[in-house]
């Protein structure tokens, strides 16, 4: 009985495993494949922008070396405002204008050698100048920025007794940084350097001599970006 009762249960199983076509196959585990991540939000960074700023500007001037070895120095320092407009086409280039014009008196200084030397802030003269500059820019956080200006304008300075002593167009540089504090508004310093005139011929003291004058501003401003 016990030989009969193993011999129909193999006869099962047999039957059992052809109806199943004689393979088992294993169960596996489901994969889950996790979606991929949204694309990251691209900020648009282009846009026009105003600004204003303090400015410091210097005129400086040296007399070189003529027959008799004097040479001179005059500096004038001057308040001043400027005003810059410009359009940010991406995060790395904008193209800029800016105006520059001196509130009040400039504070001035000579010195000979050897002669006198002598300063005051009676100085009636007035500094104007503009630039247009190409403005490359490196992100260095999303927050701030350092750049540089490269470009060309002119630097006139006048005074009532000789009118436009200084008239020139002249390739204009500088550099500078910048922070934004607001998704609108950012803060920025540079220095720009308006002209550099070497060794023009002039007379000073009945000789011929060399002269040598420089302008250059510091700024601290604010913009706004539309």
């Amino acid at each position: 009985m016990k030989k009969f009762t193993i011999s129909v249960v193999a006869a099962l199983s047999m039957s059992l495993f052809a109806l199943a076509g004689g393979d088992i196959a294993p169960v596996e585990p489901e994969v889950v494949v996790p979606a991929p991540p949204p694309p990251p939000v691209m900020v648009d960074e282009s846009g026009p922008y105003l600004g204003v700023a303090y400015s410091a500007m210097r005129y400086n001037g040296k007399v070189n070396e003529g027959e008799d070895n004097v040479t001179g120095e005059r500096d004038v320092d001057y308040n001043g405002i400027m005003a810059q407009a410009g359009y940010k086409f991406n995060q790395y280039i904008a193209l800029e204008g800016r105006y520059w014009w001196s509130l009040g008196d400039g504070d001035w200084s000579y010195d000979m050698n050897p002669g006198p030397s002598d300063s005051g802030s009676d100085n009636d003269e007035e500094l104007r100048a503009w630039g247009i500059y190409l403005k490359p820019m490196f992100p260095v956080t999303e927050q701030f920025d350092i750049y540089a200006l490269l470009g060309y304008g002119n630097v006139t300075l006048s005074n009532d007794s000789h009118g436009d002593w200084l008239d020139e167009n002249d390739f204009q540089w500088g550099v500078g940084a910048s922070f934004e504090f607001t998704e609108n508004l950012a803060i920025f310093v540079d220095y720009v350097r308006l002209h550099d005139g070497d060794n023009s011929r002039i007379w000073f003291q009945d000789i011929e001599r060399s002269w040598d004058d420089e302008v250059y501003t510091i700024n601290v401003g604010l913009t706004y970006k539309f």
